[in-house]
């Protein structure tokens, strides 16, 4: 009852009941009362256990905190990013995990990105408190642990895992979770979620999808085959409306559903997308087994059709993954492995010229252009254009290796103190104006459209036009020049 109760979005009538359990909480505290080291140090390629627990009882809260991965005071290279650090839960004694997934996916925010979540069981206060709320029960032993995959250290990371001592009724189901990806889609008509068997209830989805195809990716439906059906006895109308929005998705983030990322406009070839939603008010049972798949259809341009037409009903071939949530009665079978942190990146498809080496022939006229390290620029870091008023320009140029069709993408700073400029490509206008301004540092792409560059040297030309009300300055800062894989028509 108190798994059901605690399902059903915490009734505070459970308040008004004295319960036979005690609370017992473990954490990163020091031992010395006079000291402050109550951190853990994840050195790379290693584990930590934070957890070893006896049961039987239940872990109804975790609180997790790290460094983010930009260089910073606590280290001087930068840390681990989110999608580097891997949460593992063990029930009972299990040899294998019954939650396996990367810290950032688990807490519904994937590609390694830190934002906030507001939701009934996760949120992650200021994209960087991690908390989680899911009841998690175990009859015997519990072992939670935390490895850093990264290059880099995992240093002040503070923990605090809150739990009951409590009895637990026979048939009591575990608490599970499991990331998959396919980088990309598989051809077929379905990317999977979760193959489960056994008795119990879906919980959860995260997903996350980087398009490698203009035009919106969301058409496939979500389907959930129960118990070795051969046709699903869900089956939705398309992925916003399984994620409670409706024509397209945008930044919300609610109880039940939530898309805490969207970092591009739609249409965009490279936008990520992590949605998720918890199915804790309408939880999917099982007695045998479930599938929880999506399609991955949705619009296509004329140029990747074969009849030069845009349609909506395409498969397409993004790259997608995610974090399955589910209860279920014994220990879960493991349909998939996670894949080592470099490969959970998506692939990259660009064809780059860094910051550096744009520099290197720049002509700026109304402010001087130089190389800003930091981040979250690539390479040695971006182009930071001084320009002092409306009229300064800056030329960059870059060479085009050999005839392809790609898209030409310009990762272009957002800031408190930059400016709207006008962009030209060999002359001829492509944006006629971009406000640049932003109340944050952020860092954007936009896509001056594809075509075939011919093999040589191209040049870049920004205007400025002037700077939004809010602005304090006329600042340009361009990350680097990409030229980004199309596919083929079919």
């Amino acid at each position: 009852m108190l798994l059901l109760a605690l399902l059903q979005n915490v009734s505070l009538d459970r308040l008004l009941q004295v319960e036979n359990a005690r609370n017992r909480r473990v954490s990163s505290t020091s031992v010395d009362p006079d000291s402050n080291a109550d951190n853990l140090r994840v050195p790379s390629g290693e584990t930590r256990t934070l957890a070893e627990i006896q049961g039987p009882g239940v872990i109804t809260h975790i609180w997790l905190t790290f460094p983010e991965a930009a260089p910073n005071w606590l280290a001087e290279r930068g840390g681990a990013r989110p999608d580097e650090i891997v949460l593992r839960m063990y029930w009972d004694g299990a040899g294998a995990p019954a939650v396996e997934s990367p810290v950032g996916d688990f807490f519904a925010q994937g590609f390694g990105e830190r934002k906030e979540v507001r939701s009934g069981v996760v949120q992650v206060i200021g994209g960087d408190s991690y908390n989680c709320f899911w009841p998690m029960p175990f009859h015997e032993s519990a072992r939670i642990t935390l490895s850093n995959e990264s290059d880099k250290p995992l240093n002040s990371t503070y923990f605090q895992i809150d739990y009951e001592e409590r009895t637990l009724a026979p048939g009591t189901p575990y608490f599970c979770a499991q990331y998959h990806q396919e980088f990309p889609a598989e051809s077929s008509s379905y990317y999977t979620v979760l193959e489960a068997e056994g008795t119990g209830h879906y919980v959860g989805t995260v997903l996350n999808v980087r398009t490698r195809s203009p035009y919106w990716f969301g058409e496939g439906d979500d389907v959930f085959f129960i118990d070795g059906e051969s046709e699903p006895s869900l089956r939705g109308t398309g992925t916003e409306d399984y994620f409670l929005a409706a024509w397209g998705l945008e930044p919300y983030s609610f109880p039940w559903a939530g898309c805490p990322l969207v970092n591009a406009d739609f249409g965009h070839i490279g936008m990520k997308i992590s949605s998720y939603r918890w199915h804790v008010p309408d939880p999917v049972r099982f007695q045998r087994s479930l599938s929880v798949r999506f399609e991955h259809r949705g619009w296509l341009p004329p140029d990747e059709r074969i009849d030069g037409k845009a349609y909506h009903n395409n498969e397409r071939y993004d790259d997608f993954s995610s974090v399955a949530f589910w209860y279920q009665i014994g220990q879960p079978r493991r349909f998939t492995s996670l894949p080592p942190a470099a490969a959970r990146v998506p692939p990259n498809l660009d064809w780059i010229v860094e910051g550096k080496d744009l520099l290197a022939g720049a002509q700026a006229g109304g402010g001087p252009a130089e190389l800003q390290a930091g981040y979250p620029w690539t390479g040695a870091g971006q182009v930071f254009f001084h320009a002092g008023d409306a009229g300064a320009t800056l030329e960059l140029s870059f060479p085009v290796p050999r005839e392809e069709f790609r898209a030409l993408i310009l990762p272009l700073t957002r800031s408190y103190d930059y400016g709207t400029y006008r962009i030209l490509l060999d002359g001829v206008e492509r944006v006629a104006r971009i406000d640049l301004y932003g109340a944050e540092v952020t860092l954007r792409e936009i896509d001056l459209g594809s075509q075939k560059l011919a093999p040589g040297t191209h040049t870049l030309r920004f205007e400025c036009l002037g700077r939004n009300p809010l602005s304090s300055g006329h600042f340009l800062g361009l990350d680097s020049v990409r030229l980004r894989q199309r596919l083929a028509p079919r």
